[in-house]
């Protein structure tokens, strides 16, 4: 029988000391709606944007009775074994609105949480199980492990107080990145066949506690860096990025099914990305179709 875990509130103090503002609560729904609800009611603030600067607040719970992940789907984690955190970033309401880049963004939060992920690996000294444990990203919002998900991603925007459904689109918008990652559970706690844990998979890592803070910190600095290269240039940004992709994306060169909201599916190999980060997915009979909306699954 597996014994239920009690919710601490996360210590991040390397988190602390590079983000605008850390928010750490033991226990919450989910660290998105808590992020948005408190940037709705001005109690978590972002000064605006300025050429060459970012900010970047962090919500953090070490348990979520309620994680969300894309199209309306369950994030479950354990505390103490799962880190679950929310980054928020103010940007220019162009960019987040123009559907010719703004699919960038997630991209970019996954390249985010790839390096994090690695850098930290890098850090503790430790090392892959197998050479074949390479860390990737399923198109759209999944972190990937030897074929399995280790993480998922969730953007959304939220309205500030200051800005209006009729404000100037120069206005800034803030994005909360929800990022859920299995760190150290067991092979007994997975919610599914399809998920894994990084303590699986690479040795010599340190406790929970520090690799939590440790990614989280990269993560900012992540965010803040690539954020604020793509506000200054998201068309070049865009295709410096895709070129990127192609050595992270998994299901690149794979056959492929895409699962469509309304219940219909498309099989064929996930070419690559287009120039707005839809996938682009070649059938059978040769011909290339854009996915922009969908769950795709490896047959």
């Amino acid at each position: 029988m597996m014994i239920a875990l009690k919710a601490a509130t996360p210590q991040l103090p390397r988190t602390t000391a590079v983000a605008d503002h850390v928010v750490a609560v033991d226990e919450t729904d989910s660290t998105n709606a808590l992020a948005a609800q408190m940037i709705g009611d001005g109690s978590l603030t972002l000064p605006d944007h300025q050429d060459g600067e970012l900010a970047v607040a962090v919500v953090a719970a070490d348990r979520q009775t309620a994680g969300r992940g894309r199209n309306g789907h369950k994030w479950i984690s354990q505390p103490g074994r799962c880190s679950t955190m929310s980054y928020a970033v103010r940007i220019p309401r162009a960019i987040a609105t123009d559907e010719s880049v703004n699919g960038w963004l997630q991209m970019i939060a996954g390249l985010v949480t790839l390096d994090a992920l690695n850098g930290m690996i890098e850090e503790y000294g430790a090392a892959p199980n197998q050479p074949d444990c390479l860390l990737e990203l399923k198109w759209p919002n999944d972190v990937f492990c030897h074929g399995l998900k280790l993480g998922g991603l969730l953007s959304e925007l939220v309205i500030p107080p200051s800005s209006g459904t009729d404000a100037d689109a120069d206005d800034d918008v803030v994005i909360v990145f929800g990022v859920g990652l299995n760190l150290a559970l067991g092979a007994c706690w997975l919610p599914t066949p399809q998920s894994t844990s990084l303590q699986l998979h690479v040795t010599g890592l340190p406790s929970f506690g520090e690799m939590r803070d440790a990614v989280a910190e990269r993560q900012v600095k992540g965010f803040r860096e690539r954020l604020v290269k793509f506000i200054a240039d998201p068309k070049g940004q865009a295709e410096s990025l895709r070129e990127e992709m192609k050595t992270v994306c998994w299901a690149r060169g794979r056959q492929v099914e895409a699962h469509f909201t309304d219940g219909t599916t498309l099989t064929g190999e996930a070419i690559g990305l287009n120039e707005d980060a839809s996938l682009i997915l070649r059938t059978q009979d040769g011909t290339d179709h854009t996915v922009r909306t969908a769950d795709v699954g490896v047959l």
